[in-house]
């Protein structure tokens, strides 16, 4: 995601453009997020920050919502994806999936896309191979508002921990 970590009061001074270039991409393919969270700087904390970030998600059309979920890849697929989600989804064990693994992830990717009309995303940092087939094939079962919400929930977590990458946090010397 981002080559170089910054220090909360760098993020502060940047300009818009710069801001954009190195947060832009804490929420998948979708920029506009810290475009509209430049205005709010300076930023106290990293959790403020993040607090802003989604604000904005929250105050998206369901539209722009549904575009954020979407922008994200398929867990367990061998398409072409943005670099913090490769590494994502390496360090869960999704890119080291058996032919049969790789054939269940692929059928509840469908199953759920036809259900729900958008990817199942789920935080997976922390997570292994066998919790997240389990969380995929419980989340089959909610409303498509329920499962809206909660990739939202997800969402907002990975662009915690990637913001947690990009910013050097401060430390109690």
């Amino acid at each position: 995601m981002v080559e170089a970590t910054y220090t909360l009061a760098e993020i502060n001074q940047m300009d818009q453009a710069t801001f954009v270039a190195v947060l832009g991409p804490v929420f998948e393919d979708t920029p506009q997020i810290a475009q509209q969270a430049w205005g709010d700087r300076p930023f106290p904390s990293i959790a403020v920050l993040h607090a802003q970030m989604v604000a904005v998600v929250m105050a998206m059309t369901a539209a722009e919502q549904l575009a954020l979920i979407r922008a994200h890849p398929d867990l367990g697929s061998r398409l072409q994806m943005a670099p913090a989600s490769v590494a994502e989804q390496a360090g869960a064990g999704l890119s080291q999936l058996s032919a049969a693994e790789y054939e269940r992830f692929q059928q509840l990717n469908t199953a759920y896309q036809q259900k729900f009309g958008f990817p199942f995303v789920m935080a997976v940092k922390g997570q292994t191979k066998a919790t997240i087939l389990a969380a995929f094939e419980a989340r089959l079962s909610p409303s498509p508002e329920a499962e809206r919400h909660q990739a939202l929930v997800e969402i907002a977590q990975i662009a915690r921990w990637r913001l947690a990458e990009a910013i050097a946090q401060p430390t109690n010397d």
